[in-house]
């Protein structure tokens, strides 16, 4: 069977990071460079290899001082750990378009095994004869699991930022000739 090849497309992806702000309130963020392949063996999703990697430089919350903040070394410690990377162990089909897949996840120097959902959006041809295909990605992860342990104490002794980050990704591969 012939193995088939896509690339990643970012001006109609995002991935995007929503995070608990003193337990009341929720802060978006976003990466604004990132990069991402998937192989297949012909048109069948549950063999495909995925890779992806995220520019943490290019973090996004609409707030400089805050992104400053998750830069250091309080946080992703950009200098140190630039990119974040995820590559596929496997994508197993649940039912209709959903799907679920695990692989390993690096932050900050650190690579856990995470799993998150996947609903396949199709695939289509564009006007100029590329063929396209969509998926929407979700989950959650601890960012404790990865070493990114900052927090400070509220006066009622909360915790300023949740462990909890969940994770939502729109993303389009061109297919690749």
């Amino acid at each position: 069977m012939a193995t088939t090849n896509w690339v990643l497309e970012p001006s109609h992806s995002e991935l995007q990071f929503k995070i608990k702000h003193l337990m009341i309130s929720t802060v978006t963020g976003s990466f604004n460079k990132f990069s991402g392949s998937v192989t297949t063996e012909g048109d069948n999703l549950e063999t495909a290899n995925i890779k992806f990697s995220a520019d943490v430089d290019s973090i996004s919350t609409n707030n400089e001082q805050r992104d400053g903040h998750l830069k250091s070394s309080d946080f992703f410690d950009v200098a140190q750990y630039p990119a974040i990377n995820f590559e596929s162990t496997s994508l197993k089909k649940q039912s209709g378009d959903d799907y679920t897949v695990t692989g390993n996840l690096t932050m900050h120097g650190v690579t856990k095994e995470v799993s998150l959902n996947v609903e396949h959006g199709g695939v289509a041809k564009d006007p100029w004869g590329n063929v396209r295909t969509g998926f929407t990605v979700s989950g959650k992860i601890n960012r404790k699991d990865f070493g990114l342990n900052w927090n400070a104490m509220t006066e009622a002794g909360g915790v300023l930022v949740s462990e909890d980050v969940k994770i939502e990704a729109s993303v389009q591969f061109v297919q690749s000739a």
